[in-house]
């Protein structure tokens, strides 16, 4: 008999269905090491990304987040009329306001469901997953559509030694609905906020001339991502397999209990790291999505996840620890039922 989720209350949420969109386009170190004078080698032992995908200059985050949530939702088997809100994770979404949220709504046609963005960075989604979950639980929603979507090669520097090779882009996206049995836990979530300037995205002021006028105005680049590596390396492994031990405690469930593990895809050093820290058994399947695909932040566990699914269809309806985290230090994680098979 499988293990079950414990549950604290009759009102419960699942993971309907989980959507995709990964950038054609494929970018393998050779591409990358000569600017920033480096090697192959060098990354993957560090990171053990060998590729990552790049969207085209015509692909924008709206674009790949409308796409992953089509596919999302056409697994599930609804439409987008059935959503009733629209949680969408991003630090990549070129604009204040108005929302990426409202935007995709837009674009599926239904302009009246509640929408709204949040930005935890790497931990966006799980935080997403959160708040549906409590949603759902509360009768605020019904059926919730949480998505991660990230262009990240926009705020990149490609000659950054230190971060060049690590970020991609995509989207992922999940139909969050009611069920009577558990199928998503409690969340474990926090922050380190002490140390919240080791990842930055600041924009880099510049001068700005205009050229019909002559006059010299203040402007702004994009900002670029940077890191404090070591620091976040250290704080990731260490930190952060406590926290997903907490998320099953919360759940009722051990490590021996679940059957995938699916991590924020940061560095694979830091996802084996963590589940030797855990002492995860041999029979649980853990995410590498960042090898072929890199780092793409709030949609790498959406991403990962669908990719696990499609590798290991024996899982759907099994259990799995998810754990974002990022810039902040900021970091979310629960245990939570993988969709059935579509």
């Amino acid at each position: 008999m499988s293990k079950m989720i414990a549950s604290k209350t009759g009102s419960e949420s699942q993971i309907l269905a989980v959507g995709s969109y990964r950038p054609k386009r494929l970018v393998p170190n050779s591409e990358i090491v000569d600017r920033i004078e480096s090697s192959d080698e060098w990354i993957q032992q560090r990171t053990g990304i060998e590729s990552r995908r790049f969207a085209d200059e015509t692909e924008t985050v709206l674009d790949m987040a409308t796409w992953a949530a089509e596919d999302a939702l056409k697994k599930a088997k609804l439409s987008i009329t059935d959503i009733d809100t629209i949680i969408v994770a991003t630090i990549t979404f070129p604009f204040q306001a108005p929302s990426a949220a409202t935007a995709i709504l837009q674009r599926l046609g239904h302009p009246k469901a509640a929408a709204f963005d949040i930005n935890a960075a790497c931990a966006g989604f799980s935080y997403g997953v959160a708040m549906a979950h409590d949603f759902i639980k509360s009768g605020t929603s019904k059926n919730v559509l949480v998505i991660g979507a990230e262009k990240i090669s926009d705020f990149t520097d490609p000659d950054d030694r230190a971060t060049a090779f690590i970020f991609a882009d995509g989207a992922g996206a999940v139909v969050i609905g009611a069920s009577q049995d558990a199928g998503i836990g409690p969340v474990e979530w926090g922050s380190d906020a002490d140390n919240r300037d080791a990842i930055q995205m600041n924009p880099s002021w510049m001068e700005v001339r205009d050229t019909e006028t002559q006059l010299t105005k203040a402007g702004s680049k994009w900002p670029n991502i940077s890191q404090e590596g070591q620091k976040v390396f250290r704080w990731a492994v260490f930190s952060m397999s406590k926290a997903a031990l907490k998320a099953l405690e919360s759940a009722g469930l051990t490590v021996n209990d679940i059957d995938a593990f699916i991590p924020h895809q940061a560095n694979v050093r830091i996802i084996e790291t963590m589940a030797k820290e855990m002492d995860m058994p041999d029979s649980v399947i853990i995410a590498d999505d960042i090898r072929k695909n890199g780092n793409t932040s709030a949609a790498s566990i959406p991403l990962a996840m669908d990719a696990l699914l499609q590798k290991h269809p024996e899982l759907h309806g099994k259990l799995a620890l998810l754990i974002g985290y990022g810039a902040g230090l900021v970091y979310a994680g629960q245990v939570v039922k993988l969709p059935p098979k579509p």
